[in-house]
């Protein structure tokens, strides 16, 4: 009897101690603060549901607006996931590039085909910025998108209102390339290389877009 006591002890100890693990690894990623809580972003990194349902994500354009915190490397306590979707490579860009210099306020939107960034800065070189958050861009997506930058804070509004569109909203490319325009009026960067513009664009990229 005093045997079966002991194993009996001994399986009860065991399943406590299960227990408390478990506990412990749902603290993990259920906790608030700077901890992951998966099972409240899974919709929101992965885009598998939410207020739109199942969703086809590589159709959705991505927007993101980021604003540098005055706490020099704070991210509000988020870190730069994978890109994902395109949703998260906006989140992606915003954040990095409101640690360049100057660059205070930054809205990204990603389509299928190209980046479009706007962005309130200080600086005084403008160029030097414009290429800075270029590039930034340029580092974190596909190599063949191309993308656009401006300084113009007023553009900032036309890129958010363009968040809701998708690849296959009516009137969405005619919009894109407008903005596209507006956006080229502000500085560019430096070219990307001797066979690309300070967009990314090739020769090739431009006789597409012309015979469209």
């Amino acid at each position: 009897m005093k045997k079966w006591s002991i194993i009996i002890g001994f399986c009860l100890l065991f399943t406590a101690a299960g227990c408390s693990k478990d506990m412990a690894n749902r603290d993990v990623y259920e906790e608030s603060g700077d901890t992951i809580n998966v099972n409240n972003k899974r919709d929101e990194l992965y885009n598998e549901g939410g207020s739109k349902g199942v969703r086809n994500v590589s159709d959705d354009y991505g927007f993101v607006r980021h604003q540098k915190s005055p706490i020099q490397g704070d991210r509000g306590g988020t870190e730069h996931y994978s890109a994902i979707d395109r949703e998260q490579v906006a989140n992606i860009i915003s954040q990095l590039s409101t640690d360049i210099p100057n660059v205070n306020d930054v809205a990204t939107l990603v389509t299928d085909q190209e980046v479009l960034v706007s962005y309130s800065t200080d600086s005084k070189d403008r160029n030097k910025t414009a290429d800075q958050v270029k590039r930034t861009a340029m580092s974190v997506i596909p190599r063949y998108y191309h993308v656009y930058v401006s300084d113009n804070t007023n553009l900032m509004r036309d890129v958010e209102n363009l968040a809701n569109l998708d690849s296959k909203s009516k009137n969405a490319r005619g919009l894109i390339d407008g903005l596209v325009k507006q956006m080229k009026k502000s500085p560019q960067g430096n070219r990307m290389s001797d066979s690309e513009d300070e967009n990314g664009a090739t020769k090739d990229d431009v006789m597409k877009t012309t015979n469209k």
